[in-house]
């Protein structure tokens, strides 16, 4: 099976519909061509450490736009640690009216990225070489972004604590992990809480919403938390 062949189409619109998302033709050749330059640049540079095509059809393109259906059109979407454009471009791809940021601390990774936008002429996108922990102190970018998501965080906590700075009124931040345990959980809420000067026992200003899916082909569980803003 070769990436961007019939087969590989037909597993990201099968497994797309498995999770309830719709795909079309042409986006499913855009996929393609990231693919195709995800493992041409990944000789040169890492950017990945999948490279069976099945692998990067299901734990890439399939785990990437799982959250569809719970980010609103036309969002403004903060993607922190986009690494080889995910699930930032795939989401972009997915819902073009969004309009979406690309960081990431590499900056060979975001030479790719923005390789990546121009190849596939997308508009209303950027790619930025700055950390997560700049942005979040940067005045410029304080409450601008209504979605915040990421799956290249190593702790809910430190992503938690970047993101909520810049998350607008409203807004969402997207964690996408495996298995989330309550121990994990029950931090987040203790961090949240004490960044916003609530007393234990009191109502935070943070909701949490766990969706549980599993990944197409794979059988891998996966998780989205989702932490709504009601400030």
């Amino acid at each position: 099976m070769q990436i961007g062949s019939k087969k590989w189409k037909n597993l990201i619109d099968n497994g797309a519909k498995d999770l309830d998302v719709q795909i079309d033709r042409e986006k499913k050749d855009q996929f393609g061509i990231h693919a195709l330059e995800l493992v041409k640049w990944n000789r040169k540079i890492n950017l990945t450490a999948i490279t069976d095509p099945l692998e990067i059809a299901v734990k890439h393109f399939l785990d990437s736009i799982a959250p569809a259906p719970i980010i609103p059109p036309d969002a403004s979407l903060l993607d922190i640690g986009s690494g080889g454009g995910f699930p930032g471009i795939p989401l972009k791809i997915l819902m073009p009216s969004l309009s979406v940021t690309l960081i990431d601390a590499s900056r060979k990774k975001v030479s790719f990225l923005k390789h990546v936008i121009r190849t596939l002429k997308l508009e209303n996108i950027e790619a930025l070489y700055v950390r997560a922990e700049d942005l979040a102190r940067d005045s410029a970018f304080a409450n601008n972004y209504d979605v915040i998501i990421s799956r290249a965080l190593s702790s809910m906590d430190t992503f938690v604590l970047m993101a909520l700075p810049l998350l607008a009124k409203d807004g969402i931040i997207i964690v996408m992990k495996g298995k989330a345990s309550e121990e994990e959980i029950e931090s987040v809420y203790s961090l949240i809480n004490k960044m916003s000067g609530i007393s234990e026992g009191n109502k935070s200003n943070i909701t949490l919403i766990l969706k549980k899916y599993t990944l197409p082909y794979l059988q891998s569980e996966r998780s989205i938390l989702i932490f709504k803003s009601i400030r």
